[in-house]
């Protein structure tokens, strides 16, 4: 018989890989401007592909900036917009919501 995989998840529904995968970028852009290295460093368990499909679709929205320097290798550095940066009081309350869910979900399953 074929052991159930422990599902890991929003009990909300809120939190699906891509959202979760926005809230960790913007919340490691809130301290300051970073390179994509940077980023992809930062969340291993992110794909390359993810990453950069995630802040497309943040700089789409307006959320983030993407910075092109004209060298080579080339540069490239992302920076939140005012309408990122207005967004961190939500996305410091939800990381402390996420995690704490995480924790307590973890002792009941541990």
């Amino acid at each position: 018989m074929e052991q159930q995989k422990k599902k890991e998840g929003c009990p909300l529904g809120v939190m699906t890989p891509g959202t979760v995968c926005k809230f960790e970028i913007i919340a490691h852009l809130l301290s300051g401007t970073r390179r994509f290295g940077e980023l992809q460093r930062l969340m291993p368990q992110i794909s390359r592909q993810m990453l950069t499909l995630q802040l497309r679709e943040l700089e789409q929205a307006g959320v983030l900036h993407r910075q092109v320097y004209a060298q080579v290798p080339p540069k490239v550095e992302y920076s939140l917009t005012d309408v990122g940066r207005s967004s961190e009081p939500l996305i410091r309350q939800m990381q402390s919501w996420y995690e704490g869910y995480r924790t307590q979900n973890s002792s009941l399953h541990g």
